[in-house]
Parts: structure tokens; C-alpha cells; sequence
């Protein structure tokens, strides 16, 4: 499924539902993230994916090259999951959508750095390079506050009341539709 130049469907935002903020900050602190897309059996594969910024829409677009298998997975089954990680600060996000090939160069242009050259040794002309976009349907976030005196006092409350502390962090289900 090939898609528009970006912006062409802003009329939507995925950034307007309760709690969708903070999950596009966490994400914006995060980047990297294992995409995960099935096969034509219905295989499950996940990859390292660096996210560029999340469009004013709430679409979360990343470069690849229009070869990769990943690409193929996409075309037969749109559906993917983004899980992103960040074990330091407790912070962590899962969001599923669907994914768009969008093609169009000067998205690919406009949404271009200089650092993405290591993994696209010949730049924003590569014919290979394309963007793959995708449309948050449903996200979640865990943030909790990381430390060992935060672990400590959660460790001391389970073992003295016998339940896990519910001030330890916090958790949402985000509609992004």
C-alpha cells in the first residue's frame, strides 16, 4: 500500500486522545524500537527500527530501503507493532497500527539527515529509499521511576504487605484512532 506525501491526511491526529501526550513523549526520549510484522504464514519478525519525529499528525515514520523483506511483510499484512524500550528510566511504550510505504521523494527529502547516511550510504537520491509510516491505532506506556532506593521501597512494601505497590509508576491504554 503506497501512501500520499506526508501530511496529506493531517485532517486526522492520532496526538488528540486521552494520555496520547505522554506516550509521544516517551517515544520522543526513546527512538529506537522493534517493529514487528508477520509473514504470509503468519510468522511474527521484529527488527531494530530508529523513528524519525512523529509527524504533527501522530504518524510515526521511519527510512528503510524498498527491498527489505520487511517491505514484502507490509504489502501482505499491514498491520505492525512498535514496542519500544528504555530499562534506564523504567520507560517503556507499545504501539500497534498500521504501516504505509510512502515513496513520494520529497517526503523522503523533507524528513532526511545526514546521520541516516550510515545506514544509507547513498543519501536521500537512493531509488531504494523509502519511508514506511505508521498509523497508531492503539498505543500503552509503562513509566516508572527507576533507582535502587525507588526498587528498594517497592521490594520492602511487597514483602510487608504482601502486594506489589501501586504508586510505582504509571500505565495507560491509549486510543490513537
Amino acid at each position: 500500500m503506497t501512501a500520499e506525501p506526508i501530511g496529506h491526511d493531517a485532517d486526522h491526529s492520532h496526538r488528540a486522545h486521552d494520555s496520547a501526550e505522554k506516550l509521544y513523549a516517551l517515544i520522543d526520549d526513546i527512538r529506537i524500537c522493534m517493529m514487528t510484522t508477520s509473514d504470509e504464514e503468519g510468522r511474527l519478525y521484529s527488527r531494530p527500527m530508529y523513528a524519525l519525529d512523529p509527524d504533527a499528525s501522530g504518524h510515526i515514520l521511519f527510512f528503510t530501503k524498498i527491498s527489505s523483506p520487511k517491505m514484502g511483510e507490509v504489502k501482505h499484512d499491514s498491520h505492525v507493532n512498535l514496542a519500544f524500550s528504555h530499562p534506564g528510566k523504567q520507560h517503556y511504550v507499545s504501539v500497534s497500527g498500521r504501516a504505509q510505504i510512502v515513496r513520494d521523494r520529497q517526503s523522503i527529502s523533507e524528513k532526511w539527515s545526514e546521520p541516516m547516511r550510515t545506514w544509507f550510504p547513498e543519501g536521500r537520491d537512493d531509488p531504494e529509499l523509502t519511508l514506511l509510516r505508521v498509523h497508531p491505532e492503539t498505543g500503552e506506556y509503562w513509566d516508572s521511576p527507576s533507582g535502587a532506593v525507588m526498587y528498594l521501597y517497592g521490594y520492602a512494601k511487597a514483602v510487608l504487605t504482601g502486594e506489589p505497590p501501586k504508586e510505582l509508576g504509571e500505565t495507560a491504554k491509549v486510543n490513537l484512532r
